[in-house]
């Protein structure tokens, strides 16, 4: 019994630039891992390697290259699953989260068969949708609000608005306008900042942003900044959910340091970034064990990756609305059974495209 492994890049493009506070992409590499091992001949597990430019620690020059070490680790140390388990979660991993996620969820694949179903619960069944927010991407007045129309024509009850790029005003404006045509019974608003508001300026923006009835914003300043955010978070007016702070913090010690420390309303888990679904749940119990809330976000993976988030997500009971919905984004993303249905996630019988 030996496994192997293998290595595909895959170059996904948006139909549309997709802008944040850090500026705006339009392609997005990715690498395919497939997986088989000698004693189940014709059964492949697959994982998504899906860093993103300027966010992830491992989108670098040298993640080729450790790509295909890792193919050779598979090939001569990892030769079983359960080396190959032990290999995933050692340390030699820990600056390469979007790697481990992408190995650890072609194991699980691997394990479970190689149809894509990781795990076996109420959604990866089709019996049971998971609730997402609509995505509003940065861009101009129009192109907001255009939308803000259609999300809401969809049947979506939460939007999650990308802020921070446009002037404060008009995206204060654009938050009325929504709240004229929907109160806070009706639909939930989160924003993300990504960091974009300076500690100086964060909590007189927030108590501004607060008028509008905000379910959360998102990191409203850039991380890093610990003292600045727990004051933010101690005296904010909107609960604030801790994203791209959690980004390089791979030791236990330091993860429960930080969330002692900083207090967070929410913590924002997106698995490419983490470093994988085992450290995901980490951070789920460390913050549970803390009252904090918390919800899973995909970070612009294809339908291969946003299928084992999804999968992962749906073993916990949440009610709360997730960040799930990004796999439309792409002119040549994987056709999958995955769709999207009055504002809910859901995993229909539709047969999975063949990798490109």
């Amino acid at each position: 019994m030996s496994l192997q492994l293998s290595v595909r890049p895959h170059t996904l493009r948006f139909k549309f630039d997709a802008r944040t506070s850090r500026g705006a992409i339009s392609v997005h590499q990715v690498y395919y891992l497939s997986l088989q091992d000698s004693a189940r001949p014709g059964v492949t597990g697959v994982g998504e390697c899906a860093p993103l430019p300027g966010l992830s620690i491992d989108h670098r020059p040298e993640l080729e290259q450790k790509l295909q070490e890792v193919v050779e680790v598979v090939r001569s140390v990892a030769s079983t699953p359960a080396l190959l388990q032990e290999f995933i979660l050692g340390e030699s991993l820990t600056q390469w989260p979007s790697l481990r996620f992408a190995l650890e969820t072609a194991l699980l694949d691997l394990q479970a068969g190689g149809n894509k179903i990781l795990y076996d619960n109420a959604f990866s069944r089709g019996e049971q949708g998971l609730p997402i927010n609509g995505l509003i991407w940065m861009g101009d007045k129009e192109f907001m609000q255009q939308q803000i129309r259609k999300k809401l024509s969809e049947g979506y009850t939460c939007l999650k608005l990308k802020i921070g790029s446009l002037d404060f005003a008009l995206e204060l404006d654009i938050l009325k306008q929504i709240r004229e045509v929907a109160g806070v019974e009706e639909l939930t608003v989160r924003v993300d900042a990504n960091g974009a508001f300076s500690p100086d300026e964060a909590f007189r923006k927030l108590e501004r942003l607060a008028r509008y009835d905000l379910h959360s914003i998102e990191q409203p300043i850039k991380q890093g900044q610990t003292e600045q955010m727990q004051q933010l978070c101690a005296y904010t007016p909107i609960p604030i959910a801790l994203d791209e702070e959690l980004i390089g913090v791979q030791q236990p010690a330091q993860q429960t340091e930080l969330l002692d420390f900083i207090q967070p309303q929410f913590i924002i888990l997106k698995p490419t970034l983490v470093g994988g679904l085992a450290a995901s749940a980490a951070w789920i119990r460390m913050a549970e064990e803390r009252q904090i809330g918390w919800w899973m976000t995909s970070a612009l993976e294809s339908n291969i990756g946003l299928n084992a988030i999804s999968q992962f997500t749906a073993h916990y009971p949440v009610t709360m609305p997730q960040g799930l919905g990004t796999g439309q984004l792409y002119h040549n993303n994987v056709a999958s059974p995955l769709e999207i249905r009055a504002g809910n996630l859901w995993y229909s019988k539709t047969e999975w495209e063949q990798l490109p």
